[in-house]
């Protein structure tokens, strides 16, 4: 018997007695991947699409964490927003290295999540009432806070100011960003002042606090709002659970540091499902704002 040629491309039996079944299979790739999504607490495998019309909260409840993009979009009366451009910062001030250089792992952050840094700005109309939105994304180096963040943080209260309209924002952080040392570590102070310059003109300071908000987000501009809302379910603190129970030698409650308990507490004031976001943050701004007209 003769060999067939090693060049010439093998074909399965099934091809062979029905040639058009390898080009639906050749087909298969067209499907995404990332059709289907697993549900966190049930595991229960999710439809995508669906899950994109509920806003990413799942059917058991739990509030997905979610990019700057939806975020805005979410938000903001029918999608639409004017974006506000970030300021440019320096990029790698302390030439840290942690293993792998801090300006390798921003270039594969910003790869990954699609932005220069963790903060975005926009500005619209949430249930008809004028605002600037800033949103703290996780899913960049875990939402920390560096300069650019700061530097984010003052150009949109600057521009809330400007325009003479409240400042929203979104948090979501893991705290301060390691490689920028004390740096990052300024930007508390910097957007305190930041804040302090909303409350001069007068102007409402609202903070939505999503999943995890700790570190020293939670330690300066998240609880300096003169409304606290949150997330259901959202991790709100400053250090671990594991860290407090070693301190104190204490087990801690149950939801310790969950939006509910901090809510029971007195230091949430309101537990709010992300659907219904854009209708509590209407009627807050437009009771802060009593009346007053803003800026187009």
């Amino acid at each position: 018997m003769v060999d067939k040629n090693p060049n010439e491309k093998r074909v399965g039996w099934l091809s062979r007695i029905a040639p058009g079944v390898r080009k639906i299979v050749s087909r298969r790739n067209d499907t995404p991947d990332n059709l289907w999504v697993k549900d966190p607490d049930s595991g229960e495998m999710l439809y995508r699409p669906d899950l994109e019309a509920a806003l990413w909260v799942t059917p058991s409840g739990r509030h997905m964490r979610i990019n700057a993009e939806q975020r805005l979009k979410s938000t903001f009366d029918k999608g639409r927003y004017a974006a506000i451009e970030t300021p440019d910062v320096p990029e790698d001030p302390l030439k840290f290295s942690d293993g792998k250089p801090y300006r390798d792992r921003l270039n594969a952050a910003r790869k990954a999540a699609g932005r220069k840094d963790a903060m975005a700005i926009g500005y619209g109309e949430i249930q008809g009432v004028y605002a600037v939105v800033l949103v703290q994304d996780f899913s960049f180096m875990g939402g920390s806070l560096g300069t650019a963040a700061g530097e984010a943080f003052i150009a949109a209260a600057r521009e809330a100011i400007g325009r003479g309209v409240p400042l929203v924002c979104f948090t979501a952080a893991g705290g301060a960003r390691m490689q920028e040392g004390a740096l990052s570590l300024m930007q508390m102070a910097r957007s305190t002042l930041a804040v302090n310059e909303l409350k001069a003109a007068r102007l409402p300071y609202v903070v939505v606090l999503t999943d995890p908000t700790t570190g020293g987000v939670t330690a300066s501009y998240a609880m300096l709002g003169d409304i606290h809302l949150a997330e259901p379910g959202a991790l709100i603190g400053f250090a671990g659970a594991r860290v407090i129970e070693s301190t104190i030698r204490e087990k801690l409650p149950e939801g310790f540091q969950r939006a509910e308990y901090l809510q029971a507490k007195g230091m949430v004031d309101r537990v709010v499902a992300r659907a219904d976001l854009p209708k509590v943050l209407g009627q807050v701004l437009g009771m802060l704002m009593d009346g007053r007209r803003t800026a187009a």
